[in-house]
């Protein structure tokens, strides 16, 4: 049964905002035109409460419509909160006994009661966060709160992975921030816009894939998230007709796992030990074990021992990476700042991505950028011959480095020699050579007159050419490395123009000049 998941996460953040927001407001101070506009957006808001009611309705009796007329409620809700805190005479307070009421009703839709069988008694007054109910709380689930500061600090299998976390996998977990921190701006949007921490997203990316995009695993999941095919197809992700698959795509990954966290919210409310442990060992499994716990914890014994050995290891490590994200500083981790300010630059001349790492040098970082271009770039492959006129995705840094360096001068062409060097040329192939014993005395010259005259050579037979189809994905820099050719004879010998070398698939193309 579907249900209106961005809506419950919405409607938790806006009473969150309007607890921290409201005060009581002097009606004595206030003129009847005031008073005559605030009664009229405390009625917009009861219009609008008894429109979501009717949707919640709706979305139980699986009405399409019905998830349409939620969503247009809470934007009224939302404009009707905006209005409110401008408008003199306007109860912040009346106004959060509404959004308190939904959220009652919302989570009582969920555990299967009706909207009339809510008990709303208690709920007038002030809402401190602590009283907030469990659904609105998981878009806060990580954030600086009492409730998971216990969780850390109680927990022997958290307090063992953020141990890990700071030892051996130090390391792991320094460069998968200083990734993360070039795809931020592709990736955190999606879990914004959902209600999800950020942190979450984090936690993920640094146990699945240490922040690598093109990070594959022996099953067959791929991606910055790793997402295996059957479940990347269900939310959009894979082969997109050009031999690229989407999985690799930081932001479309990012997009795909809120979609499939909040469908995990849906079904397991805010318990998030369930959602990683379905994001890691599938959801049909966590969600069997959860509807038959009966309401208890992931920890509990009984549940715990369920889940294969991967998923029990897999779930306090991501939380543990999440909580580091949060407090470095309690632990003394320090995260390197990286400038990660997002821009675009157009190659003037053709190059790979490994040419321009060597070109870029390291630009004040600790690696260099290879890495970084091609988690934005993740349709190219590290050695493909980009023609002149591609843009790339990059930083304001790498922008900058590569018009100063990379466009022409010595380490231009240097970086070019170095990636079109052929290892074989280095082989020099000789005739057989003759070892005297130590013992034996020299033979004498042989004056050339008397030398046996030599047979003329015959001519070698001329070698058919030979010839390559273009396949989907190819492009002339990756033909000329796989037969050892120079990428501009190559071109000429096909007629083919710079700077693009354009190729059409199941074009022929003659191979000369290629050693293998």
């Amino acid at each position: 049964m579907a249900h209106p998941v961005s809506s419950t996460l919405r409607l938790g953040a806006l009473a969150l905002a309007l607890a921290l927001a409201g005060t009581a407001t002097d009606a004595n101070a206030q003129s009847r035109r005031d008073r005559e506009a605030a009664e009229a957006l405390n009625q917009r808001m009861l219009d609008a409460e008894g429109r979501y009611r009717q949707a919640l309705v709706q979305i139980a009796n699986d009405d399409p419509a019905g998830m349409d007329a939620s969503n247009a409620a809470l934007e009224d809700m939302e404009d009707v909160m905006l209005a409110c805190e401008k408008q003199r005479g306007c109860s912040v307070p009346q106004l959060l006994t509404t959004y308190k009421r939904l959220l009652k009703a919302d989570v009582d839709a969920q555990a299967g009661q009706g909207p009339d069988d809510a008990d709303v008694a208690g709920l007038e007054g002030g809402l401190p966060t602590a009283d907030v109910p469990a659904a609105a709380s998981a878009s806060a689930l990580l954030a600086e709160d009492e409730r998971f500061k216990r969780m850390v600090e109680l927990n022997p299998a958290v307090q063992a992975s953020i141990r890990r976390w700071l030892t051996d996998m130090r390391v792991s977990l320094i460069t998968s921030h200083e990734n993360y921190q070039y795809m931020q701006h592709l990736m955190s949007p999606a879990f914004k816009r959902s209600g999800l921490p950020e942190a979450l997203l984090f936690g993920i990316l640094a146990k699945e894939s240490n922040g690598r995009v093109h990070s594959r695993s022996r099953a067959g999941a791929a991606g910055p998230l790793q997402f295996m095919p059957a479940t990347g197809r269900r939310f959009g992700l894979g082969p997109d007709g050009t031999g690229f698959d989407t999985r690799y795509d930081p932001r479309m990954a990012a997009d795909a796992a809120a979609v499939y966290l909040n469908e995990r919210f849906a079904q397991h409310g805010n318990e998030i030990e369930y959602w990683l442990a379905a994001y890691n060992g599938g959801e049909g499994r966590a969600l069997r074990i959860y509807r038959e716990a009966s309401g208890r914890r992931f920890w509990d014994p009984d549940i715990y021992n369920q889940f294969p050995a991967e998923t029990k290891d897999y779930v306090p490590m991501v939380i543990a990476a999440a909580w580091l994200y949060l407090h470095p500083q309690e632990y003394g981790l320090v995260f390197p700042r990286i400038d990660a300010r997002p821009a675009t630059f157009t190659l003037e001349r053709p190059a790979s991505i490994y040419e321009l790492t060597i070109c870029l040098g390291n630009g004040n970082t600790r690696d260099g950028y290879m890495r970084a271009l091609r988690n934005l770039n993740p349709s190219y492959e590290a050695d493909d011959l980009l023609p002149a006129g591609t843009t790339l995705a990059g930083t304001t840094r790498m922008a900058s480095l590569y018009k100063r360096w990379c466009v022409r001068g010595a380490r231009a062409d240097l970086a070019a020699e170095l990636v079109n060097s052929d290892p074989r040329a280095a082989i020099v192939r000789t005739g057989a050579i003759e070892v005297l014993p130590s013992d034996a005395s020299a033979p004498a010259a042989v004056p050339p007159s008397a030398a046996a005259p030599r047979p003329p050579e015959a001519a070698p037979a001329p070698q058919p050419t030979r010839i390559h189809r273009v396949a989907r994905g190819d492009t002339l820099g990756r033909i000329a490395q796989r037969y050892g050719c120079e990428v501009l004879v190559l071109a000429q010998a096909n007629g083919l123009r710079a700077p693009a070398f354009a190729l059409k698939q199941g074009q022929t193309l003659k191979l000369e000049g290629c050693s293998r």
